[in-house]
């Protein structure tokens, strides 16, 4: 059989083959817009080139850094030949990574002042402190039926009363909300800290943090060579005549 690589004719399985994926993939990665639109033969099968293996390279390089929606939005993006609104949501994810490294470095600074607090100060009530950490009310309550704050009721009103060390308790919970980590995962982590009186229940989970950031940065990296080898690499749009 003839080198369908060399001959610079591709069967979707030809590009299937280089990243363990199905021919079914490649056809919707196509039909997305992720890779370039294909040339049909006489008899409807398609027929890729070297150029639909560069973006599909570079598509998969873009995954880990960026994930499934924002990687398959710069391609397209790409596509339509509007490569500025591409570069922009790479900017983005930039922006959002230097945002959740700076929400790790605050989750830092919470466990460093997790020194125990008079229950009879900094009281407050679920809407105050809903309005400071910028969300709603139901959200504290899903909190508290988590087991994540334990505010006391009031025994007039049966407001629930949040004492220093529930505010504590909620802004690290949040900041860690932040970081993308399930309710179901931090109700441990709460109780640990509440029983040991310390951070370090926590530090394998910042090593595990810290070491998902570096990943995802050296991901973006790979990703945006990748990207720039298929922007030398795909054929420069085209232009109608009025332009």
């Amino acid at each position: 059989m003839r080198n369908l690589q060399n001959s610079g004719r591709l069967r979707p399985v030809d590009l299937a083959r280089e990243h363990g994926l199905s021919a079914q993939a490649v056809r919707n990665y196509e039909a997305d817009g992720i890779l370039p639109g294909a040339e049909r033969t006489p008899h409807g099968y398609r027929t890729y080139t070297p150029w639909h293996a560069q973006a599909l390279r570079a598509f998969l390089a873009l995954l880990p850094g960026h994930g499934h929606h924002t990687a398959a939005s710069i391609m397209q993006a790409i596509h339509r030949d509007d490569t500025e609104a591409a570069l922009r949501l790479i900017d983005e994810s930039h922006a959002q990574l230097l945002d959740d490294r700076h929400t790790l470095q605050a989750v830092e600074a919470a466990l460093r002042d997790l020194d125990p607090v008079p229950q009879e100060r900094g009281d407050t009530f679920v809407g105050p402190l809903a309005r400071r950490l910028g969300i709603r009310p139901a959200t504290l309550r899903k909190w508290e039926r988590a087991g994540l704050v334990r505010p006391r009721r009031d025994p007039q009103t049966g407001y629930r009363v949040y004492s220093a060390a529930d505010v504590r308790d909620a802004l690290l919970v949040h900041q860690l909300r932040r970081g993308g980590y399930l309710l179901a995962q931090i109700a441990p982590l709460i109780a640990r800290i509440r029983s040991a009186g310390g951070v370090a229940p926590l530090e394998s989970t910042l090593r595990d943090w810290h070491a998902r950031l570096s990943a995802r940065s050296r991901a973006m990296l790979t990703g945006a060579a990748a990207l720039d080898a298929y922007l030398d690499y795909r054929p420069a749009p085209t232009r109608t005549k009025a332009e």
